[in-house]
């Protein structure tokens, strides 16, 4: 479904690069989506340099505007030789990955623009200041300090006046280096003590962030495995794999410990952060992302959709619906039958507004049906029984994708059937491959490398975005939105209550 036009979050307009030591070696390129600067094979724009970590910087368009941002790089992005951890592109700007590493030239391309392309023979400069223009306070003081405590410039012709000045001047320094030399080499001895503790401390992050999230990648590896050996489990009834499957899950019980003591180390939910942003986050979690690894504008991206439900009667309506009719509960419980997050309720929500008569579009696939929208192969595979009016946009009294409760029983196996192949355990992959797992999307997804740590949503995001269609990404944040929403409805300025308040998985 997609009652909502696109986001413009990751649309893309043309902007023009080059890297490479002018003018020779220079490479350039027009973009016109989202692209990576790295070391990387993956990198849309290429550099080999010591300096350049593998994935370096992402160039995105974000509300009609360019902008460069440190990808957590190891030797950072600088502009005008300070280090900064991103850039907006209003025309040209000269990025250098590294302190001592190599410069990249963006130029956003625009009709009417003073320069067709990067002139590397000419550099940029700025208009010159109108000869009738006043000097300033700031300038005069300039040029006080210059002509009376300046230093001697060959050739230069001063009075007696401005030579007694001059002199005073150094009398006075002389005497205050030896007062205060003393003083100014113990303040450099602490500003290096205090930056060699700011850099150790910043190590020390760095070094923590990274622990955790290889404990946060393993324990999703995990999930991989329950998950796998607990189809395999429902399929032959073994004891055996019962009984690892409880071992598993004490050992994943024990890396969550872990990872949760990392997290408030890091401060990772800080007294900073608003509510609604600590929220989306731990939502984000409970479908299984790394919240250490959320894209820049991920938060906002989401707010964006939460704005955008707020703007409709649609989730008060449909979540009374299900209210009314007792879906909530028989939803919940069949997700968690299958260990899976009671959140993917809101699937069904992003599907059919829990209308249960609903039929689909025609698609190549056939006509989808029913509250989860199941298509005549998928549901027939997952034990519905496909009526005789399957071609037709109407109910079907004899379809099983009509009657809810056995679809939600099939729709929970599908999941977790996705969960642990295709999407690695990402519940935000499982989303988008329900929505579009018979197109593109499913040949995306398997062309990544299965595990966890390659293959998530950011990772996804990252390399496909202009690859996905409109309609996936919305799905998936519609639901995400949703889920926080349904999380703390007040918090957004609702008048309903959490629906699965008293369902969700201790």
């Amino acid at each position: 479904m997609n009652p909502q036009g696109p986001s413009t979050y990751f649309t893309a307009q043309v902007l023009k690069v080059a890297v490479g030591k002018p003018p020779a070696d220079v490479r350039k390129y027009r973009m016109e989506t989202a692209f990576r600067i790295g070391r990387g094979e993956d990198c849309e724009v290429r550099i080999e340099d010591n300096f350049v970590s593998r994935n370096h910087v992402s160039v995105t368009m974000e509300d009609s505007q360019w902008w460069a941002r440190d990808l957590n790089s190891a030797n950072g992005i600088f502009v005008n030789g300070e280090r900064v951890t991103d850039a907006r592109i209003e025309w040209r700007l000269a990025l250098r990955l590294g302190v001592e590493g190599p410069f990249v030239y963006f130029e956003v391309e625009k009709e009417g623009s003073p320069a067709s392309g990067l002139n590397w023979q000419t550099p940029v400069r700025e208009p010159a200041v109108a000869p009738t223009a006043p000097p300033s306070k700031d300038a005069l003081v300039d040029t006080y300090a210059d002509r009376y405590f300046g230093g001697e410039k060959e050739g230069e012709t001063l009075g007696a006046h401005t030579m007694m000045i001059r002199q005073a001047y150094q009398k006075i320094q002389k005497k205050q280096r030896w007062k205060y030399g003393w003083l100014l080499a113990g303040l450099s001895a602490v500003i290096m003590a205090v930056g060699g503790y700011a850099y150790y401390q910043h190590r020390q992050l760095s070094q923590q962030q990274a622990v955790a999230k290889e404990i946060f990648y393993a324990m999703k590896a995990m999930d991989v495995d329950i998950a796998n050996v607990q189809r395999l489990v429902q399929d032959s009834g073994s004891q055996q794999g019962k009984d690892q499957i409880l071992s598993f899950q004490v050992r994943r019980k024990e890396m969550e410990g872990n990872y949760n003591r990392f997290l408030n180390t890091l401060h990772t939910y800080d007294s900073k952060m608003s509510e609604q942003d600590k929220l989306i986050l731990r939502v984000t979690r409970v479908f299984g992302e790394c919240e250490l690894a959320v894209p820049p504008q991920y938060l906002a991206e989401v707010k964006n959709y939460i704005a955008k439900w707020q703007s409709s009667p649609r989730l008060k309506n449909a979540l009374k619906t299900a209210r009314e009719r007792n879906y909530t509960t028989r939803i919940a419980q069949e997700l968690l039958a299958q260990d899976l997050p009671p959140q993917f309720f809101y699937l069904a929500l992003q599907e059919s507004d829990f209308d249960a008569y609903i039929s689909g579009p025609q698609t190549y696939m056939g006509i989808a049906k029913g509250m989860w929208q199941f298509v005549p192969e998928t549901a027939a595979f997952y034990g519905l029984k496909i009526g005789p009016l399957a071609d037709l946009r109407r109910p079907d009294p004899g379809d099983d994708r009509h009657n809810w409760e056995k679809a939600t029983v099939a729709a929970a196996k599908y999941i977790k059937f996705i969960y642990s192949t295709d999407a690695q355990a990402s519940g935000l992959l499982v989303m988008a491959s329900y929505n579009w797992g018979e197109g593109n999307v499913i040949k995306l997804i398997r062309s990544m490398p299965a595990n966890p740590r390659d293959r998530n949503f950011w990772q996804f995001l990252g390399k496909y975005r202009d690859k996905i269609p409109d309609e996936t990404y919305n799905y998936v944040f519609y639901i995400v939105a949703a889920s926080a929403i349904g999380e703390n409805p007040h918090l957004f300025g609702f008048d309903f209550d959490n629906p699965l308040a008293s369902l969700e998985k201790k």
